[in-house]
């Protein structure tokens, strides 16, 4: 298989799974267009926590959701985490659980849910047409169901909120940041301009975070690949002199030179284990400077 290095999954000439991915996939509960028969996922078990998937109470239906969280009493600092294009697949609700083991209570809503299921499909055209579907409009209301219902949990802090996503999700934190709900956020080599007209949500109606530098509200802590096939280095750095000019001292970008997209995501072969940890250690970090912080804050192994 192929490694994965453009933004949004990729394209359909960019990859051929094998039988052998297929199966692990199907069987792991992994994104199966994405998964890469070398890999290791890291998994993490459930030990200390409560998880379980519940709905939110978008306007116009239920939204499913998963949520991992300490298995104690007491009110614990919320992350809503945003997905992939491939949905809320194990990459997804394994995240979760390693941020709810550090005390945290994590949340991931399904925003695919009407369109259908993109972690079971093999065909990227079948992916992208669910993905396309879901408009700014319908993203900002479900992250606005997830917000309400957070906060009317007994176990959640609604004074300590914080936001990740990572691909199509990492976008989605910048736009998400217009707002102050959250108090910090992390995008993992989300989006920063436009696609081409034609291509995977190249519609001319949708608004990217480039163009929004100057209304950022939340402190992002932005993600980046050097090696990223959809996303330049030129386009990080448009976005850093964005957020400088706009005097926005609370964000900041990293770039890791020599890894590509995808590099936190552990069951694709682009994964980077070194660049991986270290936005780990700085999402963590930028969270409690924001105050986004467990008691038992400690920085993942």
């Amino acid at each position: 298989m192929k490694t994965l290095t453009r933004p949004e999954g990729t394209k359909p000439e960019d990859v051929h799974l094998s039988r052998r991915a297929l199966a692990g996939a199907m069987f792991g509960g992994y994104a199966v267009y994405a998964f890469s028969a070398e890999a290791a996922p890291i998994t993490t078990d459930a030990k200390g926590l409560i998880t379980e998937m519940v709905d939110l109470p978008a306007s116009d239906r239920a939204i499913p959701a998963f949520v991992a969280r300490p298995d104690a009493k007491g009110r614990f600092p919320v992350v809503v985490v945003i997905s992939e294009v491939f949905g809320v697949h194990e990459y997804v609700r394994d995240t979760c659980r390693r941020l709810a083991k550090l005390g945290y209570v994590a949340l991931a809503p399904d925003f695919f849910v009407r369109a259908g299921d993109p972690s079971r499909i093999n065909d990227f055209n079948e992916i992208r047409r669910i993905v396309s579907a879901a408009s700014e409009a319908q993203v900002t209301g479900d992250l606005e169901a997830a917000v309400t219902f957070l906060k009317a949990q007994k176990y959640a802090d609604k004074s300590r909120m914080a936001i990740t996503g990572f691909c199509w999700g990492g976008a989605v934190v910048w736009l998400a940041a217009r707002s102050k709900t959250f108090k910090a956020g992390a995008a993992w080599y989300g989006r920063i301009s436009a696609p081409k007209a034609g291509d995977f949500l190249g519609e001319p109606n949708r608004v990217w975070p480039i163009q929004l530098a100057a209304q950022i509200k939340t402190p992002v802590l932005g993600l980046y690949a050097g090696k990223d096939a959809g996303i330049p280095v030129a386009d990080v750095e448009a976005m850093r002199q964005g957020l400088i000019a706009a005097r926005n001292t609370k964000s900041s970008l990293v770039v890791y030179p020599d890894s590509q997209h995808g590099f936190h995501a552990d069951y694709r072969s682009s994964y980077d284990p070194s660049a991986a940890a270290d936005g780990w250690t700085r999402m963590l970090a930028h969270f409690a400077a924001n105050g986004v912080k467990p008691k038992a804050y400690k920085i993942a192994d």
